[in-house]
């Protein structure tokens, strides 16, 4: 039997990381959180990593070669846990540090980097986890409230301007192929939930066999002078 604490829009609580990674996503719900109020000092693993440039991955031996003081030694196991968890649920988790993304400049009136609210997309059933252990945390919105932006009619103007030919199917696999069509925008007024520190996340993405909509996520803006601490998958 799952054990669900309760519902709430798009996002179903679970108690244990069995019940995340066992629970389908099904009807309006593609959030799923195991809440948790961690211990330990994640501060002290980011201030140990020498960070060279805007992000880097922390290979678990890099990770366990860390001389850490208490607090940081729990915080350490718990990464450890977690990645242990996901990797033997099938996933391929990625421990990383970050100072900031790169910004996408390419498109000014249609940015198509992660700070983004966007969609994940992949041809094979999966979805994606992620958990912030230290600074910024993600936010999600709800799919009701957010526009696809290549269905905004002075963005989508834009789009065919850039695309530069009439055919219409050669036009949406454009779409596709530069993933414009993977970016939403917010309605007025809309609400985003953000995903707090701690606390292990499954979110839908969109992939053939989905039964649901996907999720709608962002990176957020980061703190200046504080790197984030996140597992993602």
């Amino acid at each position: 039997m799952i054990n669900v604490t309760h519902t709430e829009n798009q996002i179903q609580n679970v108690l244990n990381f069995q019940d995340l990674i066992s629970t389908p996503f099904q009807g309006e719900i593609n959030a799923m959180c195991l809440k948790r109020n961690l211990i330990g000092d994640f501060s002290e693993i980011v201030e140990k990593v020498t960070l060279n440039e805007n992000m880097s991955e922390i290979s678990l031996e890099e990770l366990r070669e860390l001389q850490l003081s208490e607090q940081g030694q729990l915080a350490r196991k718990i990464l450890l846990n977690d990645f242990k968890g996901l990797k033997e649920h099938g996933a391929s988790p990625t421990l990383n540090i970050i100072k900031c993304y790169d910004r996408d400049d390419a498109f000014p009136f249609f940015p198509t980097d992660v700070y983004s609210y966007h969609v994940d997309r992949s041809p094979i059933a999966t979805d994606t986890f992620l958990c912030t252990y230290y600074g910024a945390s993600s936010d999600i919105i709800p799919n009701s409230q957010a526009t696809q932006k290549i269905l905004i009619p002075e963005i989508r103007a834009e789009l065919k301007k850039l695309y530069g030919e009439s055919d219409e199917k050669g036009f949406e696999s454009f779409l596709s192929e530069y993933f414009f069509d993977l970016h939403y925008q917010p309605k007025p007024n809309a609400q985003p939930i953000n995903l707090g520190i701690g606390n292990l996340w499954k979110l839908a993405i969109d992939h053939p066999e989905s039964k649901v909509l996907p999720c709608l996520h962002r990176a957020p803006k980061e703190k200046t002078g504080e790197n984030r601490l996140m597992i993602i998958c």
